[in-house]
């Protein structure tokens, strides 16, 4: 069976996306979500997360028996869910102690063992590692889409915390739209969050919407054939 990538990517980031479509891992896609920083550095372990799970469900995918393949999947993910929450809290202690309970929790991101479910355990290794990369990215980019709006709302700025991931050296690495901006604090609490949320799925409702049209209106009409 061919296996087209580019239909893989495209599912995971657009239309596809996890967090836009699925509407799957809303919990720390909301809690989470109060800087962009926060946003990357949970979308990366998420990531990482799924790559490692998918690759390796899609390995073992012949010799796992239907009837323990679910907690057999969950084993695995744990397992590499514990290997990104001891690296973190080892490189990123600072962003660590942030993310708190929600680095754990990858574990029951429906995201993940939806993405070994339904496509690692039935597809091989390649098109498993592309579908993990192209899902986790996917959810990443709206962690950061969404987290770097509520901070610009909020603050005035873009990336202020970016020292938490890449050290002192980056303190100053961040975009500030204005010195005396007031802020509106309701974009950091969680009113603010699904707010957001609902803005960004409405974008991409109304770009799917115009794209649907465009295409049906460039099909050329087939004129009736008359006897």
């Amino acid at each position: 069976m061919s296996v087209s990538y580019r239909e893989i990517i495209n599912n995971g980031l657009w239309n596809n996306n996890q967090a836009l479509v699925a509407l799957l891992g809303l919990c720390p896609l909301l809690a989470v979500t109060n800087s962009a920083v926060n946003g990357l550095g949970l979308g990366m372990a998420t990531m990482l997360v799924l790559i490692a799970s998918n690759a390796s469900v899609s390995l073992i995918r012949d010799f796992v028996r239907p009837e323990i393949r679910l907690p057999v999947f969950v084993l695995i993910i744990a397992s590499f869910v514990t290997a990104v929450e001891l690296s973190m809290n080892a490189f990123f202690p600072e962003l660590y102690k942030i993310l708190g309970i929600f680095i754990p929790l990858i574990v029951t991101n429906c995201t993940i063992i939806g993405r070994a479910e339904a496509y690692a355990s039935r597809n091989s290794l390649m098109p498993a590692i592309v579908d993990g990369l192209s899902m986790g990215l996917g959810f990443l980019l709206v962690l950061v889409t969404l987290g770097g709006l509520r901070e610009l709302v909020d603050q005035g700025t873009l990336f202020a915390d970016l020292h938490l991931m890449f050290g002192e050296g980056a303190r100053g690495l961040y975009l500030s739209f204005s010195d005396d901006y007031q802020g509106m604090l309701l974009a950091i609490l969680p009113p603010g969050a699904f707010i957001g949320l609902g803005f960004l799925i409405a974008i991409k409702n109304v770009i799917d919407a115009r794209r649907d049209k465009a295409a049906e209106s460039s099909i050329p009409a087939v004129e009736p054939v008359t006897e």
